[in-house]
């Protein structure tokens, strides 16, 4: 029977293509054959595009489960633990390749791969006789970014994937291809070659938003280079003794293009995260969403990667997932504006509204987790009390508020299922930033290293007046003075503090932690301290008394079941998961 791809509309201009599994046993209704299909390149580039937003709560695209939830920023949430699969996650100890959730991530990041390849084939078989050779070039610098973007997350959950490009799909080679052809180095250059491409041949600036940019790879490039520099990813040989030099100055060679780009810092914090700034000059690349009334189709294209992450009380469905940690709370105190690195953890605190202590705290706290008598996402008329928390006694009463909108602006979809229009951040350009600062230090350019850092403050010093007035006389934030920049060491740790107080609860916590070597100590502390929090009189987490992390094991995520079985012995386990 011949191969058929069905097409339906994603957004606007967007046509998709079904999964992995084209091959129908009957005849369905508006479709279009194999040789229509690949003799539209266009339509097949605005297929792999649509893969970008194709995703679920049981495989978020953004990866927030494995970004923050596997680790010290926040807790599952929900009804309980075994709502959904993704205690084991959190807890590592449990953790099996049976989880379903791993296998439908696996199974859906593949599927967009393939999609890849097809309007790769489909571009270079037709597109300079439909597009012309300049389109046609341009066209596959988008679509190889796609799939190196797709690829960064496989390789960043299951480290030994297999590499399915087109002349495997062509060969039909794709049950054939195992997971121990390259090596985590060799897959990382496999994606770099394709970021590469669309470097050299993609612009500055494109004409249609979402696209694929010069400067959303060179952000690319720099992450891996940077992921690389620190080791192969297991603890026993990451960290400050196996860094690479050559691959750190890549890092800054690339952040160079960004920061010589048309990006910048936003200039309030709070603005980022609220719709009506979603394509700002702080983003350098994102996942793209919409409102039906804003593109004219009947349902709009919303975030379902954060579907379960609306606050319970407050949205027509808030399952009141993706909940911060108290760890992630005490992190934001400050003395004389200043971190308190050694001693944060030390005593659990929180604000009250209209209640200042003598604790202060970095302003990005109040826009990053919901508390309660605060408002929520700044609107005093949705001001939040213990109510809304769906299960204190498991998971505490804080909630995130990043990757939801003003409750007054409303959601994209309602009942039986909510989601926002809010678009995921691949880059913005002060994580961007941050990475250049953390190259610049382990090059010894401390100084640079340190302006990066403090420009970044100083708009978190900015960011009280807008959105968190009420919140005022609990600020307290400073520059980091010259004595703070006169050792690595020192540096390091105002760095990594930056990034999680920066970045927190935008699913890079985890990926930070494994790249620079320290997992298991921070994340087997963070059990043992969280296990014994209390807020108001209510403990909580106290399952985190069975939670351990095991390094030279939970760097990855298992290979799911289901794939090492479909064809047996094609691929091999990761390490630690085969007993």
């Amino acid at each position: 029977m011949k191969k058929i791809y069905i097409f339906a509309l994603a957004a606007a201009l967007t046509m998709s293509l079904t999964g992995c599994d084209d091959f129908l046993d009957y005849t369905p209704t508006a479709v279009v054959d194999e040789d229509k299909a690949f003799s539209d390149p266009e339509k097949m580039v605005n297929s792999a595009y649509a893969m970008l937003g194709d995703c679920w709560y049981s495989y978020p695209f953004n990866l927030w489960p494995y970004g923050d939830l596997a680790s010290d920023d926040c807790l599952k949430g929900g009804s309980g633990t075994g709502d959904t699969g993704y205690h084991d996650i959190e807890v590592w100890s449990s953790l099996t390749s049976t989880r379903g959730e791993l296998d439908e991530l696996w199974y859906r990041l593949n599927c967009a791969v393939s999609r890849c390849n097809r309007a790769l084939v489909s571009l270079e078989e037709n597109g300079s006789n439909v597009l012309g050779d300049q389109t046609t070039t341009e066209r596959e610098a988008e679509v190889r970014f796609l799939r190196a973007h797709f690829y960064f997350k496989l390789i960043s959950v299951f480290r030994q994937v297999p590499w399915i490009d087109e002349q495997v799909y062509k060969d039909k080679a794709t049950e054939k291809t195992p997971n121990t052809q390259y090596t985590y180095e060799q897959l990382f250059g496999k994606v770099i070659d394709d970021f590469k491409f669309a470097f050299d041949h993609l612009p500055e600036k494109q004409n249609e938003g979402g696209r694929a940019n010069k400067i959303a790879a060179a952000a690319y490039l720099a992450k891996c280079y940077l992921t690389l520099a620190w080791g192969d990813g297991y603890e026993a040989t990451d960290g400050v003794n196996h860094i690479n030099k050559e691959y750190m100055q890549k890092v800054v060679d690339y952040t160079n293009v960004v920061k010589a780009s048309s990006y910048g810092y936003l200039e309030d914090y709070g603005d980022i995260f609220l719709p009506d700034y979603k394509n700002s000059k702080e983003s350098i690349f994102a996942v793209q969403t919409s409102d039906y009334s804003e593109d004219h189709t009947k349902f709009g294209r919303a975030n379902w990667s954060n579907t379960l992450n609306g606050c319970w009380g407050i949205w027509s469905c808030g399952w009141d997932f993706h909940k911060p940690s108290q760890n992630l709370v005490n992190a934001f105190k400050t003395r004389n504006g200043l971190p308190e690195f050694d001693d944060y953890d030390k005593t659990n605190d929180y604000p009250i509204n209209g209640k200042p202590g003598t604790q202060k705290w970095d302003p990005r706290l109040f826009h990053t987790v919901g508390m309660p008598t605060f408002p929520y996402k700044y609107e005093s008329e949705y001001t939040l009390t213990k109510a809304n928390s769906r299960t204190p006694n498991t998971y505490g009463y804080y909630t995130s508020l990043k990757e939801v909108p003003q409750r007054s602006k409303g959601e994209t979809y309602n009942r039986p299922w909510q989601a926002f229009e809010m678009n995921d951040y691949v880059f913005r350009y002060t994580d961007v930033m941050l990475m250049r600062a953390e190259a610049l230090i382990e090059l010894d350019r401390l100084p640079e290293a340190r302006t990066i850092i403090n420009d970044i403050r100083q708009r978190a010093k900015n960011s009280i007046k807008k959105h968190i007035e009420y919140a005022a006389d609990q600020c307290e934030i400073a520059l980091y003075p010259e004595s703070y920049f006169q050792d690595k060491e020192t540096a390091r740790k105002c760095l990594r503090w930056e990034r999680r107080l920066e970045m927190g609860m935008e699913g890079s916590r985890f990926f930070d932690l494994r790249r620079w070597g320290i997992a298991s100590k921070t994340l087997n502390d963070y059990f043992k301290a969280e296990a014994k929090d209390v807020y108001d009189g209510q403990p909580y987490a106290e399952y985190y008394k069975d939670a351990h992390f095991t390094p030279g094991k939970n760097e990855f995520w298992p290979i799911p079941y289901n794939q090492l079985y479909y064809i047996p012995g094609l691929y091999q386990q990761n390490k630690g998961y085969d007993k």
